[in-house]
């Protein structure tokens, strides 16, 4: 595994947000802050009461704290097909295309008889830019826990990691990779298969654009929750804490573990998984994007020593 250098990448990334000029078929920064004010995606609910110890001069007492979940926007995944088109403008600049990674689009002409031809995206994992507006929001729901996402971190860049995701080396020996049915989005019993999350790179085979974008947004969500993968990134995972919880690995079909939220072409005020019923808009450029919302679960620290809690960690 190659980490990226987070110090560097951060400082670039607030350079080149400064003095661009937006598309007009483009996503901004604005309005993916403004979408995080989202009760459906938030969820917040009450699971339990932490105890805590607090101690002074003059002896012990047990303080107790409710023990709260909700989800948090991590990170802002994008999935398109032009090597260096991100929708995301202001971001655009990061993913650039280098002597590894040049061009882009698919091998398809969209024509639902040429389902056997390739389609391929990039995908770019970036922490969401909503932080402080986000955190000012779920407190008015009470206590507010913080994600693992910081603000306009590059956690993962296609055209940084090539071989991985432009050739499938090594995943494409991976069992996940050559066993049918292992690690799907959907199932072919149910009728609602969307694709395989092996090999996790930016090739896949489907008519539906809308679709084959959301697969390769969650193969990029796949690799940046885990720690150790063969690719290079950074881990969007943060450390438990006294009365924090944080949220883990994402998993396909598995809500309680991840949901996305529609950003581009159209931008949604809900959150889902992927396979779902809803309406799937095309866009004629090939480029999505999705925040990625993740549960985490904390309580507000009310003495030195976190004595255990009710409801369970998540």
């Amino acid at each position: 595994m190659h980490q990226l250098n987070s110090t560097s990448l951060r400082l670039f990334v607030a350079s080149t947000t400064l003095g661009l000029s937006l598309p007009v078929f483009a996503l901004n920064s604005a309005e993916i802050i403004a979408s995080s004010i989202s009760t459906d995606c938030l969820d917040y609910g009450v699971v339990g009461i932490c105890f805590w110890l607090y101690c002074t001069t003059f002896g012990c007492d047990v303080e107790q704290s409710p023990k709260v979940r909700h989800y948090v926007p991590d990170a802002v995944v994008s999935s398109y097909a032009n090597t260096g088109e991100n929708p995301w403008s202001e971001v655009r600049k990061l993913s650039a295309p280098n002597s590894k990674a040049t061009s882009g689009g698919d091998g398809s002409a969209g024509i639902a008889a040429e389902n056997d031809l390739a389609k391929f995206k990039n995908a770019d994992v970036i922490g969401h830019p909503g932080g402080a507006i986000f955190s000012q929001f779920a407190g008015q729901s009470g206590y507010g826990c913080k994600g693992a996402g910081q603000i306009l971190m590059p956690y993962l860049l296609s055209t940084l990691d090539s071989l991985a995701w432009r050739h499938n080396i090594p995943e494409k020996v991976f069992p996940e990779a050559l066993t049918l049915g292992m690690r799907e989005i959907g199932s072919r019993p149910q009728s609602n298969l969307w694709g395989a999350i092996y090999p996790r790179g930016g090739f896949l085979h489907g008519v539906d654009d809308h679709k084959c974008a959301a697969v390769v947004a969650q193969r990029a969500a796949d690799i940046v929750t885990r720690r150790g993968q063969v690719h290079v990134y950074q881990p969007l995972l943060a450390n438990s804490q006294q009365g924090y919880w944080p949220a883990g690995e994402v998993k396909e079909n598995a809500p309680q573990t991840g949901k996305w939220q529609e950003l581009f072409p159209r931008q949604s005020k809900t959150c889902t998984t992927f396979p779902n019923n809803e309406t799937h808009e095309q866009s004629p450029r090939g480029d999505y994007a999705w925040a990625l919302w993740r549960p985490y679960t904390c309580c507000e620290r009310k003495g030195q020593t976190f004595l255990g809690s009710t409801g369970g960690e998540q």
